[in-house]
Protein backbone atom coordinates (compact mmCIF):
# COMPACT_ATOMS: atom_id res chain seq x y z
CA UNK A 1 0.00 0.00 0.00
CA UNK A 2 1.23 3.53 -0.71
CA UNK A 3 -0.39 7.19 0.28
CA UNK A 4 -0.49 8.44 -3.21
CA UNK A 5 -0.85 12.10 -1.23
CA UNK A 6 0.89 13.09 1.31
CA UNK A 7 -1.43 13.23 4.12
CA UNK A 8 -0.24 15.11 7.20
CA UNK A 9 -2.00 15.73 10.94
CA UNK A 10 -1.18 18.56 12.85
CA UNK A 11 2.23 17.90 12.68
CA UNK A 12 1.71 17.59 8.89
CA UNK A 13 3.53 13.74 9.31
CA UNK A 14 3.64 12.00 5.71
CA UNK A 15 1.37 8.76 5.97
CA UNK A 16 3.66 7.18 3.69
CA UNK A 17 6.08 6.98 6.32
CA UNK A 18 4.47 4.41 8.00
CA UNK A 19 4.24 2.27 4.78
CA UNK A 20 7.91 3.17 4.61
CA UNK A 21 8.50 2.28 8.53
CA UNK A 22 6.80 -1.12 7.91
CA UNK A 23 8.59 -2.20 5.24
CA UNK A 24 12.24 -0.88 6.56
CA UNK A 25 11.39 -2.80 10.00
CA UNK A 26 10.87 -5.86 7.96
CA UNK A 27 13.80 -5.95 5.73
CA UNK A 28 16.06 -4.54 8.01
CA UNK A 29 17.74 -2.84 5.02
CA UNK A 30 17.81 0.23 2.82
CA UNK A 31 18.79 -1.68 -0.45
CA UNK A 32 15.58 -4.79 0.64
CA UNK A 33 13.18 -1.78 1.38
CA UNK A 34 13.74 0.06 -1.86
CA UNK A 35 12.99 -2.83 -4.46
CA UNK A 36 9.87 -3.71 -2.21
CA UNK A 37 8.67 -0.16 -2.50
CA UNK A 38 10.11 0.44 -5.80
CA UNK A 39 12.87 3.00 -4.87
CA UNK A 40 16.13 4.06 -5.82
CA UNK A 41 18.37 2.97 -2.47
CA UNK A 42 19.37 6.87 -2.54
CA UNK A 43 15.56 7.74 -2.42
CA UNK A 44 14.99 5.17 0.11
CA UNK A 45 17.95 6.51 2.08
CA UNK A 46 16.41 9.92 2.20
CA UNK A 47 13.10 8.36 3.45
CA UNK A 48 15.18 6.69 6.20
CA UNK A 49 16.22 10.32 6.99
CA UNK A 50 12.52 11.34 6.89
CA UNK A 51 11.28 8.35 9.41
CA UNK A 52 14.40 9.20 11.62
CA UNK A 53 13.58 12.69 12.02
CA UNK A 54 9.27 12.22 12.12
CA UNK A 55 10.17 9.71 15.31
CA UNK A 56 13.13 11.15 16.52
CA UNK A 57 14.89 7.97 16.77
CA UNK A 58 17.91 6.19 14.44
CA UNK A 59 15.38 3.42 13.83
CA UNK A 60 18.09 1.38 12.07
CA UNK A 61 21.43 1.45 13.49
CA UNK A 62 24.78 -0.19 12.09
CA UNK A 63 26.02 -3.46 13.27
CA UNK A 64 28.65 -5.15 11.38
CA UNK A 65 27.23 -5.71 7.77
CA UNK A 66 23.95 -5.67 8.99
CA UNK A 67 21.26 -3.26 9.84
CA UNK A 68 19.50 -3.79 13.68
CA UNK A 69 16.34 -1.95 14.89
CA UNK A 70 16.86 -0.09 17.31
CA UNK A 71 14.63 -0.73 21.33
CA UNK A 72 12.35 2.28 19.86
CA UNK A 73 12.02 0.75 16.13
CA UNK A 74 11.00 -3.04 17.96
CA UNK A 75 8.53 -1.08 20.74
CA UNK A 76 6.58 0.45 18.23
CA UNK A 77 6.68 -2.12 15.54
CA UNK A 78 3.61 -4.22 15.89
CA UNK A 79 1.91 -1.16 15.98
CA UNK A 80 3.05 0.22 12.91
CA UNK A 81 2.30 -3.43 10.75
CA UNK A 82 -1.38 -3.41 12.25
CA UNK A 83 -1.56 0.53 11.48
CA UNK A 84 -0.61 -0.38 7.95
CA UNK A 85 -2.42 -3.38 7.19
CA UNK A 86 -5.93 -1.46 8.60
CA UNK A 87 -5.32 1.13 6.32
CA UNK A 88 -5.04 -1.55 3.64
CA UNK A 89 -8.06 -3.40 4.56
CA UNK A 90 -9.73 0.13 4.71
CA UNK A 91 -8.76 1.49 0.65
CA UNK A 92 -10.21 -2.62 -0.48
CA UNK A 93 -13.70 -2.89 -0.67
CA UNK A 94 -15.25 -5.48 0.81
CA UNK A 95 -15.15 -9.04 -0.72
CA UNK A 96 -12.91 -8.26 -3.31
CA UNK A 97 -9.32 -9.12 -1.47
CA UNK A 98 -7.39 -11.07 -3.44
CA UNK A 99 -4.83 -12.80 -1.86
CA UNK A 100 -2.76 -13.72 -5.85
CA UNK A 101 -2.19 -9.72 -5.47
CA UNK A 102 -0.86 -9.61 -2.47
CA UNK A 103 2.86 -8.75 -1.76
CA UNK A 104 3.40 -9.96 1.94
CA UNK A 105 6.32 -11.73 3.92
CA UNK A 106 5.07 -13.56 6.69
CA UNK A 107 7.55 -14.69 9.79
CA UNK A 108 6.04 -18.27 11.26
CA UNK A 109 7.36 -19.45 14.69
CA UNK A 110 7.97 -22.75 15.74
CA UNK A 111 9.73 -26.13 16.53
CA UNK A 112 12.31 -26.71 13.30
CA UNK A 113 10.91 -29.72 12.82
CA UNK A 114 8.10 -27.49 11.45
CA UNK A 115 9.64 -25.64 9.12
CA UNK A 116 10.88 -29.03 7.38
CA UNK A 117 7.17 -30.61 7.51
CA UNK A 118 5.48 -27.41 6.49
CA UNK A 119 7.74 -25.28 4.68
CA UNK A 120 7.89 -27.68 0.82
CA UNK A 121 4.15 -27.72 0.94
CA UNK A 122 2.97 -24.61 2.11
CA UNK A 123 5.89 -23.06 0.05
CA UNK A 124 3.98 -25.08 -2.99
CA UNK A 125 0.57 -23.90 -1.91
CA UNK A 126 2.11 -19.62 -1.60
CA UNK A 127 3.29 -20.34 -5.06
CA UNK A 128 -0.13 -21.10 -7.00
CA UNK A 129 -2.74 -18.82 -4.66
CA UNK A 130 -0.57 -16.13 -3.41
CA UNK A 131 2.82 -15.92 -5.47
CA UNK A 132 3.52 -12.72 -3.78
CA UNK A 133 3.83 -14.25 -0.25
CA UNK A 134 7.17 -14.94 1.16
CA UNK A 135 7.78 -17.30 4.39
CA UNK A 136 9.73 -16.80 7.34
CA UNK A 137 10.55 -19.46 9.35
CA UNK A 138 11.38 -18.53 13.11
CA UNK A 139 13.27 -20.73 15.38
CA UNK A 140 11.53 -21.36 19.03
CA UNK A 141 13.95 -19.27 21.27
CA UNK A 142 15.85 -20.37 24.31
CA UNK A 143 14.15 -17.65 26.26
CA UNK A 144 10.47 -16.33 26.34
CA UNK A 145 9.91 -13.86 23.96
CA UNK A 146 6.69 -12.42 23.18
CA UNK A 147 6.92 -12.89 19.54
CA UNK A 148 3.31 -12.56 18.49
CA UNK A 149 2.78 -9.40 20.86
CA UNK A 150 5.84 -7.30 19.45
CA UNK A 151 4.99 -8.24 15.81
CA UNK A 152 8.33 -10.66 15.01
CA UNK A 153 6.50 -13.36 14.20
CA UNK A 154 2.98 -13.50 12.32
CA UNK A 155 1.36 -17.12 13.38
CA UNK A 156 3.34 -19.95 16.10
CA UNK A 157 2.52 -23.17 15.13
CA UNK A 158 3.80 -26.66 17.13
CA UNK A 159 2.96 -26.84 20.99
CA UNK A 160 1.93 -23.54 21.90
CA UNK A 161 2.94 -22.30 25.70
CA UNK A 162 2.44 -18.24 25.60
CA UNK A 163 -0.37 -18.00 28.34
CA UNK A 164 -0.25 -14.19 27.16
CA UNK A 165 -4.02 -13.46 27.30
CA UNK A 166 -4.44 -10.67 24.05
CA UNK A 167 -3.28 -13.96 22.24
CA UNK A 168 -5.81 -16.22 20.45
CA UNK A 169 -5.07 -19.95 19.77
CA UNK A 170 -6.49 -22.55 18.21
CA UNK A 171 -6.23 -26.53 19.28
CA UNK A 172 -5.58 -28.61 15.85
CA UNK A 173 -5.36 -31.73 16.60
CA UNK A 174 -3.50 -33.87 19.57
CA UNK A 175 -0.18 -35.43 18.77
CA UNK A 176 2.48 -38.09 20.47
CA UNK A 177 6.05 -38.69 20.53
CA UNK A 178 7.45 -41.61 18.95
CA UNK A 179 10.78 -43.54 19.32
CA UNK A 180 13.26 -42.99 16.67
CA UNK A 181 16.61 -44.96 16.20
CA UNK A 182 18.68 -46.20 13.05
CA UNK A 183 18.47 -49.13 10.98
CA UNK A 184 19.44 -52.07 12.48
CA UNK A 185 19.57 -51.14 16.27
CA UNK A 186 19.44 -53.68 18.56
CA UNK A 187 16.12 -52.42 20.23
CA UNK A 188 14.59 -53.20 16.91
CA UNK A 189 15.13 -56.75 17.96
CA UNK A 190 12.15 -58.48 20.18
CA UNK A 191 9.57 -56.37 21.98
CA UNK A 192 10.19 -52.77 22.81
CA UNK A 193 9.08 -53.32 26.73
CA UNK A 194 9.33 -50.55 28.95
CA UNK A 195 12.50 -51.61 30.39
CA UNK A 196 14.30 -52.45 26.97
CA UNK A 197 13.86 -48.66 25.96
CA UNK A 198 14.99 -47.38 29.47
CA UNK A 199 17.80 -49.48 29.45
CA UNK A 200 18.61 -50.78 25.91
CA UNK A 201 20.53 -47.60 25.19
CA UNK A 202 21.74 -44.41 25.60
CA UNK A 203 18.86 -41.21 25.24
CA UNK A 204 18.71 -37.90 23.19
CA UNK A 205 16.36 -35.23 23.88
CA UNK A 206 15.70 -31.99 21.90
CA UNK A 207 15.09 -29.32 24.43
CA UNK A 208 15.89 -25.52 23.56
CA UNK A 209 16.32 -24.78 26.61
CA UNK A 210 19.21 -27.70 27.12
CA UNK A 211 17.03 -29.95 29.46
CA UNK A 212 17.94 -33.52 29.94
CA UNK A 213 14.68 -34.49 31.42
CA UNK A 214 11.11 -34.22 30.50
CA UNK A 215 7.56 -35.89 30.34
CA UNK A 216 8.80 -39.61 29.48
CA UNK A 217 11.40 -39.23 32.59
CA UNK A 218 8.24 -38.84 34.91
CA UNK A 219 6.60 -41.65 32.88
CA UNK A 220 9.39 -44.59 33.22
CA UNK A 221 9.93 -42.82 36.90
CA UNK A 222 6.28 -43.84 37.54
CA UNK A 223 7.18 -47.51 36.69
CA UNK A 224 10.57 -47.37 39.07
CA UNK A 225 12.70 -47.40 35.80
CA UNK A 226 15.61 -44.61 34.76
CA UNK A 227 16.30 -44.06 31.36
CA UNK A 228 20.43 -42.42 30.53
CA UNK A 229 20.25 -39.08 28.52
CA UNK A 230 23.67 -39.25 26.85
CA UNK A 231 22.80 -35.79 24.74
CA UNK A 232 20.88 -32.94 24.17
CA UNK A 233 20.20 -30.51 21.40
CA UNK A 234 18.37 -27.56 20.54
CA UNK A 235 16.90 -28.50 17.24
CA UNK A 236 14.94 -31.74 15.31
CA UNK A 237 16.79 -32.15 12.19
CA UNK A 238 20.48 -32.13 14.79
CA UNK A 239 18.61 -34.83 16.47
CA UNK A 240 18.06 -37.00 13.18
CA UNK A 241 21.36 -36.44 12.33
CA UNK A 242 22.96 -37.83 15.70
CA UNK A 243 20.39 -40.71 16.09
CA UNK A 244 21.57 -41.85 12.56
CA UNK A 245 25.32 -42.51 13.41
CA UNK A 246 24.84 -43.49 16.57
CA UNK A 247 23.27 -46.27 18.67
CA UNK A 248 21.15 -42.95 20.71
CA UNK A 249 17.42 -43.52 20.89
CA UNK A 250 15.35 -40.32 19.67
CA UNK A 251 11.80 -38.71 20.08
CA UNK A 252 10.05 -37.33 17.51
CA UNK A 253 6.22 -36.04 16.91
CA UNK A 254 4.23 -38.29 14.66
CA UNK A 255 4.56 -35.69 12.03
CA UNK A 256 8.57 -35.73 11.64
CA UNK A 257 8.09 -39.73 11.03
CA UNK A 258 8.26 -39.02 7.32
CA UNK A 259 11.11 -37.11 7.54
CA UNK A 260 12.91 -39.56 10.02
CA UNK A 261 12.08 -42.41 7.39
CA UNK A 262 13.04 -40.12 4.28
CA UNK A 263 16.77 -40.97 6.20
CA UNK A 264 16.50 -44.52 6.42
CA UNK A 265 15.68 -44.18 10.24
CA UNK A 266 12.86 -46.37 11.66
CA UNK A 267 9.81 -44.94 13.90
CA UNK A 268 8.75 -47.09 16.84
CA UNK A 269 6.12 -46.46 18.97
CA UNK A 270 7.03 -45.29 22.50
CA UNK A 271 5.97 -48.19 25.19
CA UNK A 272 4.69 -45.75 27.84
CA UNK A 273 1.86 -43.67 28.36
CA UNK A 274 2.64 -40.27 27.81
CA UNK A 275 0.72 -36.94 27.67
CA UNK A 276 -0.79 -36.24 24.36
CA UNK A 277 1.08 -32.82 22.71
CA UNK A 278 -1.59 -30.30 21.49
CA UNK A 279 -0.57 -28.97 18.14
CA UNK A 280 -1.87 -25.31 17.91
CA UNK A 281 -1.95 -21.99 16.04
CA UNK A 282 -1.61 -18.65 17.75
CA UNK A 283 -1.36 -15.41 16.77
CA UNK A 284 -2.70 -11.64 17.65
CA UNK A 285 -5.64 -10.06 17.52
CA UNK A 286 -5.01 -7.43 15.30
CA UNK A 287 -4.51 -10.26 12.60
CA UNK A 288 -8.24 -11.01 12.15
CA UNK A 289 -9.55 -9.34 10.52
CA UNK A 290 -6.53 -9.54 7.95
CA UNK A 291 -7.53 -11.68 4.80
CA UNK A 292 -4.07 -12.13 3.99
CA UNK A 293 -3.52 -13.56 7.28
CA UNK A 294 -6.64 -15.35 7.37
CA UNK A 295 -5.47 -17.45 4.05
CA UNK A 296 -2.16 -18.08 5.82
CA UNK A 297 -4.03 -19.75 9.07
CA UNK A 298 -6.10 -21.52 6.33
CA UNK A 299 -3.59 -23.14 4.77
CA UNK A 300 -1.64 -24.05 7.66
CA UNK A 301 -4.48 -25.29 8.92
CA UNK A 302 -4.96 -27.40 6.41
CA UNK A 303 -1.74 -28.73 5.94
CA UNK A 304 -1.71 -29.86 9.68
CA UNK A 305 -4.56 -31.86 8.94
CA UNK A 306 -2.88 -33.58 6.17
CA UNK A 307 0.49 -33.98 7.95
CA UNK A 308 -1.84 -35.54 11.02
CA UNK A 309 -3.56 -37.65 8.85
CA UNK A 310 -0.90 -39.31 7.20
CA UNK A 311 1.64 -39.79 10.58
CA UNK A 312 1.50 -43.45 11.67
CA UNK A 313 -1.90 -44.17 13.36
CA UNK A 314 -3.13 -40.90 12.13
Amino acid sequence: MRVTQSVGGPAGIDLNLLVALDVLLEEQSVRGAARRLHLSEPAMSRTLGRVRRALGDPVLVRAGRRMVPTPRALAVRAEVSAVVERARALFVPAGETDVATVERTFTLLGHDGIAAALGPPLLARAATEAPGVRLRFLGESHIDVPFLREGTADLEVGVVDTVAPEVHSELLHEDRMLAVVRRGHPLLDGELTPARFATGAGHLTVSRRGRLHGPLDTALADLGLRRRVAVSVASFSASLFVVRDTDLVGLINSWGAPLAESMGLVVRPVPLALPPLPMSLAWHPRHDADPAHAWLRGAVRELMAVRAEAAPGG
